[in-house]
């Protein structure tokens, strides 16, 4: 992906259970595309990764969310799993740091379970989303229009169902990233 995201600084929200392949390839392509990726968690030091049946690697945490800012980020990333999500939205300080980062209009990626998360904090009604299909009736009953797609785009959110569609995903958020005129803010 010849893209340059140098100066991007995208934030990657998960905890212990992240489906692992669906934190580490989106963090490997935006990084190769040049952006700095920071993994943000409720949980400080490291995080477990799932590893499709079991358990995966550990993965280093480099802010809680009670020490990251929204306004910091020019992107979210929301990997899934099905353990991930669900600590996620039982989480205040996770569903608060979802909710303003929102609130800022910059990108916001979700695969698989990931949009959990953004119907907890409100986000979905009247969007057009696609997910792992067991969450399709949560999403509809959210207000959302489900739909059976490798990658949709509405708005700020860019949303995949499943590690299969991994490099549609890295792709689309790299071309969000690379044409968007938002910028982050003065820290």
């Amino acid at each position: 992906m010849a893209s340059n995201l140098s100066g991007k600084r995208i934030a990657i929200l998960a905890t212990d259970g992240v489906e692992q392949v669906e934190l580490t390839e989106p963090r490997k392509a935006l990084e190769s595309a040049g952006a700095k990726t920071e993994l943000i968690s409720p949980k400080s030091n490291q995080i477990k990764g799932w590893k499709f049946t079991q358990w995966g690697d550990n993965h280093k945490v480099d802010k809680t969310v009670e020490q990251a800012r929204a306004q910091d980020y020019d992107a979210l990333v929301l990997p899934g799993g099905v353990m991930n999500p669900d600590h996620l939205r039982m989480n205040p300080g996770a569903v608060e740091f979802v909710r303003n980062f929102i609130e800022t209009g910059r990108t916001v990626a979700a695969i698989c379970h990931g949009p959990w998360t953004l119907i907890e904090v409100g986000a979905v009604s009247g969007r057009t989303l696609t997910s792992w299909p067991s969450l399709k009736t949560d999403l509809r009953n959210a207000g959302a229009n489900w739909v059976d797609r490798e990658v949709v785009t509405d708005g700020q959110f860019i949303t995949s169902r499943k590690p299969d569609d991994i490099p549609a995903f890295n792709r689309t958020i790299i071309e969000a990233l690379s044409g968007s005129s938002k910028t982050r803010a003065a820290a």
